[in-house]
């Protein structure tokens, strides 16, 4: 590590500690004891580790400002460090996903049941975390109540990416904990989530609920519910200037364009017959997909972040042949960890 950028740090702790104890007899450090020596250091010399001397009076802050302060210098000497060097490490943010079932995890026990969060990390680079805080039957009005959101803002941090993926289980007034009107309370919290991440200076990406498998006799399809969902969604990311993918008219596309028949293999749909451990009797599920749908539409969202021209975009993998495969692998792996 340089010694200039500690000589740099120390000059600049050296004068934020006079400033500290000048402003000790008003509280505003409340690290200063009775008896204790003015001359007791808080900063390190240009030779030392970054850490606090063992000079350090250790009465209990009455406060957070010098904690912040010191945090704050901390921070900034391993910034000057990293430049000195020539050498600037860059900061990858991680990818949070809050949603619902079609994006949740699921035990190997379920398979061939999959979300497309499971399988986002295929189309990302190496080293780069998902946080699927997806789960299955929550709407966004019902992932707040149960502390879900809370939770999942508890560990953000600048630079991470959030994915907002909500509207199945919104549209269920027959469910009066989960059924968030779209006009209203669903709007609302659409624009709590974008208000609550940006806050925290992580970035927030609304996206479309996902189509439900749904033919009209002419080979289109049809609407099951979703549309004013996916209206609203559009509606908050252009009024609140955030990053939007229409992951309803993608999956919309890419459904008709497999057609009816072949578009079975791309959701839950399996005979007694096939002998399928997870569904013994068989089961006709057009809302949640296989391992082969749900990489398919993990790979129609990376494709649709790789335009958004953000800090995320720089971390997918465009093609990434575990996207694009024609037949499941048989599991939810990956050719990379």
């Amino acid at each position: 590590m340089p010694t200039e950028p500690f000589k740099k740090f120390s000059a600049l702790c050296q004068r934020w500690q006079k400033l500290a104890f000048k402003n000790a007899s008003a509280g505003i450090s409340g690290w200063v004891e009775e008896g204790r020596s003015r001359s007791e250091s808080v900063c390190i010399s240009p030779d030392a580790k970054p850490m606090i001397s063992s000079g350090m009076p250790r009465q209990r802050p009455r406060g957070f400002a010098l904690a912040a302060l010191t945090a704050l210098l901390l921070s900034s000497v391993e910034a000057m460090a990293a430049t000195a060097s020539g050498v600037a490490e860059p900061v990858q943010g991680r990818i949070f996903i809050a949603g619902d079932s079609t994006a949740a995890d699921y035990r190997p026990e379920r398979y061939p049941q999959t979300g497309w969060g499971m399988m986002l990390h295929c189309g990302l680079q190496p080293g780069t975390e998902v946080v699927n805080a997806a789960a299955a039957g929550r709407s966004s009005r019902s992932f707040v109540s149960e502390g879900r959101w809370a939770r999942m803002l508890s560990s953000l941090r600048a630079q991470d990416t959030v994915l907002i993926a909500f509207g199945h289980n919104d549209a269920k007034a027959q469910s009066p904990e989960r059924f968030a009107p779209a006009d209203t309370v669903y709007r609302a919290n659409l624009e709590r989530f974008l208000k609550d991440v940006r806050a925290l200076g992580a970035v927030p990406i609304l996206i479309t609920p996902v189509t439900r498998r749904a033919f009209r006799p002419d080979g289109t399809i049809a609407d099951t519910g979703l549309a004013d969902y996916a209206r609203v969604v559009r509606e908050v990311a252009a009024a609140q200037k955030a990053p939007l993918i229409d992951l309803n008219l993608l999956s919309r596309s890419w459904l008709a364009a497999a057609g009816d028949v072949r578009s079975r293999a791309l959701y839950l749909h399996y005979d007694p017959g096939d002998h399928v451990a997870a569904f013994p009797k068989g089961v006709r599920d057009d809302t949640h997909f296989s391992e082969l749908g749900a990489r398919q539409v993990a790979q129609l969202l990376i494709q649709a972040l790789g335009t958004l021209d953000l800090p995320v975009s720089r971390q997918i993998i465009p093609d990434s042949p575990d996207l694009l495969r024609a037949a499941p692998r048989g599991s939810t792996g990956c050719s990379h960890p």
